[in-house]
């Protein structure tokens, strides 16, 4: 299953707007919480999706009954980018555990790069509902090499990945390699460019939310 939020009228299409514009984005605490922002959008509508049970709660005045869900959930979060959108998710999913996933490019002389993963740290994800932040998708393979880490650990009931923007390149690379995951966009670009950047895309998300990097 693949939800692109931008393909309905929503207050997330201004979230979007905002996250991209040039001038806005110079304002580190906006863009994160906007990002932010959209990570709560994309928590409400994946809650839809989990298997709910009766419960009761004892009020002032008497017994009110209210269906809550009872999946485990794990957030998982791509490091340094996706920490804003993962905030946003832990929001509204309070009691989730959390796994944190560190994974960059290793640039080539020759301008390609290969995706190194430095850095694992998650609970059990067997019977869970995983969910997996990373703001921007352009090649897929980063989100590739997350995805075949964490199934290393266990086996999920389910896993939905949540991006700002990825490109349809990324898009098709991930639903190639895992059919049964379900994605989630705010909104989706055509073009990627000979060095895997997405165009229009909002330019280098951990930047915008915490600063330039001296690393390549």
């Amino acid at each position: 299953m693949v939800r692109i939020l931008s393909s309905e009228p929503s207050i997330a299409n201004q979230f979007v707007k905002e996250l991209r514009d040039a001038v806005i984005q110079k304002d580190r605490m906006r863009f994160r919480k906007n990002m932010e922002r959209i990570g709560e959008i994309f928590a409400y509508e994946i809650s839809k999706s989990l298997n709910y049970t009766s419960d009761t709660v004892e009020t002032p005045l008497g017994i009110a009954h209210v269906d809550t869900p009872q999946d485990q959930i794990v957030l998982a979060a791509i490091l340094r980018a996706g920490l804003p959108l993962h905030q946003g998710l832990l929001n509204y999913f309070d009691r989730a555990d959390n796994a944190f996933i560190s994974t960059y490019r290793a640039h080539n002389e020759d301008g390609s790069f290969e995706i190194h993963m430095q850095y694992l740290t998650s609970p059990s994800i067997n019977d869970a509902v995983v969910i997996v932040a990373d703001p921007m998708i352009a090649t897929g393979a980063s989100m590739g090499k997350t995805l075949e880490s964490l199934l290393n650990l266990g086996r999920p009931k389910a896993i939905h990945i949540v991006t700002a923007i990825a490109s349809n390149g990324g898009l098709n690379h991930i639903k190639r390699l895992f059919p049964n995951v379900h994605i989630w966009l705010a909104a989706l670009d055509d073009e990627l460019t000979a060095k895997a950047y997405i165009v229009p895309g909002l330019g280098d998300a951990g930047d915008l939310s915490y600063g330039t990097k001296i690393q390549d």
